[in-house]
């Protein structure tokens, strides 16, 4: 539920509002506005009554939230959240685009990954990804160099001022990662790994979560609320694309709506990844720019030196040259918006 303060609601009231919803078993965050003071409260509405709350004193009125997602809610929450991902890099709130960019995996070819890195920096990129654990269909196929890929992550950092985000896989690998990583991510194999959501709910690091390849706008919001829930309010949504029916021209179907759709129910900031949502080269740097007119905070994008050799994800990777043409692409859209906002 959500509990408006009276604008002239002391701060004494506020805190015992707060006080009392904390003492009937709720959650609670204070979001302080302008004019006023609002408490989302999460938890068994039926272990109170509404006339009950809004007796207290500096209380004007109780809502009752209907979707099932509190803390992602935009009704618990009305501006957009901005995240301080590290070294002055904010993603959310209106804030330039966020570009996340480098190898599916992270391979044994330290200079190969650095060469990535530098041209990300120079192209205006802010933060490197690469996979150190990968989850993979096959058993056969390559599996990430785990915490030794997360040292060449680390060097990478170190000599460009990147920041760094990773994948982990398991509960038990999220303090491991968390200490390399400045963005911890979900892949979306493990979008309802639900003990590894809480598990990256008590990290401190924020979190990228991406949609499961069959999950619905709803059940994205909510795989988001289980890390809220388990006490970390920074989470990146990132739009990869959903299952369609047609395969043999791109990998997924890329779910652009999700984007405002999301904008409109969450506070959170999303970011698009163009290159699993498509699977085709060719196909980046277009959906790349409607993700942006769409309202994307961000965007992930596949990079390698030399894609032919790439151990995974090759045919979705740009080159080099590739990447700083579409950076280019990026900024005349950026512009773009920056122009109709005037």
């Amino acid at each position: 539920m959500i509990i408006v303060m009276e604008p002239t609601a002391t701060e004494e009231q506020i805190q015992k509002a707060n006080a009392k919803m904390q003492a009937l078993g709720f959650k609670t965050i204070l979001n302080r506005g302008e004019v006023m003071t609002v408490i989302a409260a999460i938890g068994d509405k039926r272990l109170v009554q509404t006339q009950a709350i809004e007796a207290i004193d500096g209380v004007r009125e109780v809502k009752l939230i209907q979707e099932p997602f509190k803390f992602a809610s935009r009704e618990s929450h009305k501006d957009d959240s901005v995240i301080e991902l590290g070294r002055g890099v904010k993603i959310g709130g209106g804030e330039p685009p966020v570009i996340m960019a480098g190898p599916c995996s992270v391979e044994d070819d330290k200079e190969g990954l650095l060469k990535v890195a530098v041209a990300i920096k120079s192209a205006g990129g802010q933060i490197l990804r690469g996979g150190a654990f990968k989850p993979r269909t096959s058993p056969y196929d390559f599996q990430g160099l785990e915490e030794t890929g997360l040292k060449y992550l680390a060097e990478a950092r170190e000599k460009t001022g990147l920041l760094i985000v990773t994948e982990v896989m398991d509960s038990q690998d999220v303090e491991l990662v968390a200490d390399y990583a400045d963005i911890v991510q979900i892949g979306a194999r493990n979008m309802q790994n639900f003990k590894l959501l809480k598990a990256v709910g008590k990290a401190k690091k924020p979190v990228l979560l991406k949609r499961g390849p069959a999950a619905t706008i709803k059940e994205f919001l909510l795989a988001a609320e289980h890390i809220m829930y388990a006490g970390n309010p920074n989470v990146i949504l990132c739009e990869r694309g959903i299952l369609g029916v047609d395969s043999a021209y791109t990998r997924n179907t890329f779910d652009i709506a999700s984007i405002p759709v999301i904008k409109k129910y969450s506070h959170l900031p999303i970011i698009a990844d163009p290159s699993h949502a498509t699977g085709r080269r060719y196909l980046i740097s277009p959906m790349a720019q409607a993700a942006l007119i769409a309202g994307a905070d961000g965007l992930m994008i596949e990079v390698h030196h030399d894609p032919d050799k790439a151990y995974s994800d090759g045919a979705q990777s740009l080159t080099i040259e590739q990447f700083e043409a579409v950076m280019k692409e990026i900024d005349e859209i950026i512009k773009f918006k920056n122009a109709r906002k005037k």
